[in-house]
């Protein structure tokens, strides 16, 4: 398995607070059978990102923790407007290892009804936006509909694997299960941030995929696609997403 979204550098974000913690994440995951983690600091106006800063601490990291798992530097890149201007003149400063694909996340507060423009503006740049857990999001979670939409014009949805598992919440879950049922998920991610609680483990919601849309789709968002995004390629499994409303229902 391949994670694209994990917090595994230490005292650069609210991930691990020591490398010791790293290193135990690390072997988590290995032992889990992922065998690529990218990992994935904040840019936002809480966490300054600088990649070559942070490209010493992931070569320090992989010494740490062995050869498994393969350690790729990406960014979880928080969609704002100044960000979004650093990232349209510098567009490989923030993107997954050397490729075309980066991670956005919205803020829990407001997502402009213009956001679609920014994905434009990016694609012209030749980035490929990957909307990181939509289905955590308070906003897109009673609107999700809006990730279907952005997946018709071509954005990579990835969900936190930990939704489908009940972690975060009945409300989550559902919206996990509405965009996952209608083909608008590509990518499982952990998310990791330690060892006790967001855990590098991606196996327990790869299972749990495959109850809802099989194993082969599951397998695929667990392996071909963040392969081929790390790769630098086409995904595999892109389906058209099915296109119907959201309807609300009680807590």
């Amino acid at each position: 398995m391949v994670d694209i979204h994990s917090h595994i550098l230490p005292e650069v974000d609210d991930g691990p607070k020591s490398w010791e913690v790293s290193v135990a994440m690390c072997r988590a995951a290995a032992a889990d059978g992922i065998t690529h983690m990218v990992a994935t600091p904040h840019a936002n106006d809480r966490y300054h990102y600088d990649r070559a800063y942070l490209q010493g601490l992931i070569a320090h990291l992989q010494q740490l923790a062995g050869d498994s798992p393969k350690l790729i530097l990406g960014c979880d890149f928080h969609l704002s407007y100044d960000n979004v201007q650093d990232a349209l003149a510098n567009p490989a400063r923030y993107v997954i290892g050397n490729t075309r694909y980066l991670l956005v996340e919205f803020s829990n507060y407001s997502i402009p009804e213009q956001i679609a423009d920014s994905f434009f503006k990016l694609g012209d740049c030749g980035i490929t936006a990957i909307i990181t857990h939509p289905e955590r999001n308070p906003i897109l979670r009673e609107t999700p509909q809006r990730v279907v939409e952005w997946a018709e014009q071509g954005c990579v949805v990835q969900m936190t694997g930990s939704a489908l598992t009940g972690f975060w919440g009945e409300r989550t879950r559902r919206a996990a299960l509405w965009l996952l049922e209608r083909q608008a998920v590509h990518v499982l991610a952990s998310d990791a941030h330690d060892t006790e609680k967001r855990v590098p483990i991606l196996s327990s919601a790869r299972d749990a995929a495959a109850q809802i849309c099989g194993e082969e789709i599951a397998q695929a968002m667990v392996e071909s696609n963040p392969r081929a995004i790390i790769n630098n390629e086409a995904l595999p499994y892109f389906p058209r997403p099915l296109t119907t409303s959201y309807r609300k229902s009680g807590n």
